[in-house]
């Protein structure tokens, strides 16, 4: 039977990551993908208290499953490193604000935006449940608020609005820090009138 050259690797590319102490967030994090998100930062902080790398790349997130994050996130002594590419959304920034250090590649984008849930079932359950969320929500908006040193009531109407922001936006706005911007290190300038000098031979 012939089998895949590449059946495995993706498992293969997370291994090599998370031996460099890199963990890759990237998609829509669901219960599931929280509890293993959770295991793989709970057990590179078992081995070492040292820096993790956490790469958050397109995610969005249900909101229960980033409330189990963020409860990870705040009890690690291991200090962790957030990078933001592509688009984060929603939910999801409460796992960027839960990090200590927080940057963003210059291609990141930032939107608030409110979670979308449906409700089932009889108005009792329906009526626990929105109690519930509400407090969910709660949670979330003020971590952004005291991350971001923004007013609760700005962050809850900016998510109401959808509002998008770039990386250099999300500096100002507080999301990430200004020295943390992951970018490629500029080339030393040349100074203007005078050319490089040549190494001489010796």
């Amino acid at each position: 039977m012939w089998q895949d050259p590449h059946a495995g690797w993706q498992d293969k590319l997370y291994e090599q990551l998370l031996k460099k102490r890199i963990v890759l967030a990237a998609g829509l994090l669901d219960d599931d993908a929280a509890t293993r998100l959770s295991a793989q930062l709970l057990t590179l902080e078992a081995q070492k208290v040292e820096p993790i790398r956490l790469e958050l790349q397109n995610l969005r997130a249900e909101l229960p499953a980033t409330l189990t994050v963020m409860g990870i996130l705040d009890v690690m002594r291991a200090p962790v490193h957030a990078c933001v590419s592509g688009e984060i959304a929603g939910p999801a920034l409460g796992v960027l604000v839960s990090c200590p250090r927080r940057s963003g590649y210059p291609n990141a984008s930032f939107t608030l935006t409110e979670p979308k849930l449906s409700f089932g079932g009889t108005v009792t359950a329906i009526s626990a449940r929105e109690q519930q969320v509400t407090r969910m929500l709660d949670t979330l908006y003020f971590r952004l608020a005291e991350v971001t040193g923004r007013e609760v009531d700005e962050i809850r109407e900016d998510a109401r609005r959808g509002r998008s922001l770039t990386t250099a936006q999300a500096i100002g706005y507080g999301l990430i820090q200004s020295h943390e911007t992951s970018a490629r290190p500029a080339r030393p300038p040349v100074r203007p009138g005078r050319p490089p000098e040549e190494p001489q031979p010796g």
